[in-house]
């Protein structure tokens, strides 16, 4: 069994110039839950169904905070620099889940998007949630990355106010990173470190305090919204097809050639052959068969291209 670090009781934790932890919304008694011990499965099931159905419209006033971010990322990304998240608990996991996700469904080099978890990567797996305290393990953390001005750096915390979160965005701040927040509370602290400031106010959880339910929910479409919207102004998704799979095991085949029938309108076995002549390559079989060049061709509008699938098949440029 793990071993699990604790705070002592009598430390203090709530600087003066933040509201008390009882008093922030994510920390809040919900009303829709009261005498939750006392319900059935379904009456559960029920309850917790009907406040997440409250995230989307949370997430929705955010949109505009969303999509300064995903504009951000796709900037940094296409002059080289690199989206890294920072989180710790629930908010720390999902970043890294969004981060790992990335490179299977978007072949993009995993340096590019990278995560730093409170604790290290075994925090994973085992609950070290005391390190979330340290705000001197947190810009140490992000100092080992080296944060430039070419890069994002995102900082995930429900609360907006855990040290090791805000220490590590402040610090990149310092270093000229762009900074950004995704936190479910108003006016904390983490607000001061970021220069874009999402807030997706999900409301009180069923169960007080317990964050892993809306608020990393609602993380979790944020981060999504971020990377896909990213990668999509960068051209690795054509039309609403995800063009840049790695084609790694038999279902990301045959996704892969789904995708190619789907876009150029050939028959399962056209699609087969042309990725096999692409060197397994679907963006490169794309280029091919819109383009109508060969694979040489292909590969070198993608790089003309930096990747983008539709700037390659369609910029008259090209032929230039």
């Amino acid at each position: 069994m793990a071993t699990i670090t604790q705070a002592p009781l009598d430390a203090q934790h709530e600087p003066e110039e933040q509201l008390p932890l009882h008093q922030l919304t994510t920390e809040s008694s919900n009303e829709a839950s009261q005498g939750f011990d006392t319900k059935s499965a379904l009456e559960i099931a029920r309850i917790i169904n009907h406040e997440d159905a409250k995230v989307a419209a949370a997430v929705k006033k955010a949109l505009p905070e969303i999509a300064l971010v995903i504009d951000a990322v796709a900037r940094s990304l296409r002059e080289g620099g690199r989206l890294i998240y920072i989180g710790a608990g629930s908010s720390g996991r999902i970043a890294a889940l969004d981060s790992c996700e990335c490179p299977p469904y978007f072949s993009n080099d995993p340096h590019s998007i990278q995560y730093i978890m409170a604790g290290g990567p075994k925090a994973l797996a085992s609950p070290v949630e005391v390190n979330e305290d340290s705000e001197e393990l947190g810009q140490r953390d992000i100092a080992r990355r080296r944060p430039s001005r070419k890069d994002v750096v995102v900082g995930l915390s429900a609360s907006g106010r855990t040290p090791y979160v805000v220490a590590a965005l402040a610090y990149a701040r310092t270093q000229g990173a762009r900074t950004a927040c995704i936190t479910c509370n108003h006016n904390t602290s983490i607000a001061n470190a970021a220069d874009i400031v999402i807030v997706a106010d999900v409301g009180p959880e069923v169960v007080s305090g317990s964050t892993r339910m809306k608020a990393a929910t609602a993380q979790k479409m944020i981060t999504n919204m971020i990377t896909t919207g990213a990668m999509t102004r960068l051209g690795y998704v054509y039309d609403n097809l995800m063009v840049h799979v790695h084609m790694q095991n038999s279902k990301l085949v045959e996704r892969g050639i789904s995708i190619l029938k789907r876009a150029c309108a050939v028959s399962r076995d056209e699609a087969v052959s042309v990725i096999k002549s692409a060197g397994r390559s679907v963006p490169v079989a794309l280029v091919m068969l819109k383009a109508a060049v060969d694979k040489q061709e292909a590969v070198r509008r993608l790089a003309k291209a930096d990747g983008n699938v539709r700037r390659a098949v369609e910029d008259s440029t090209m032929d230039l």
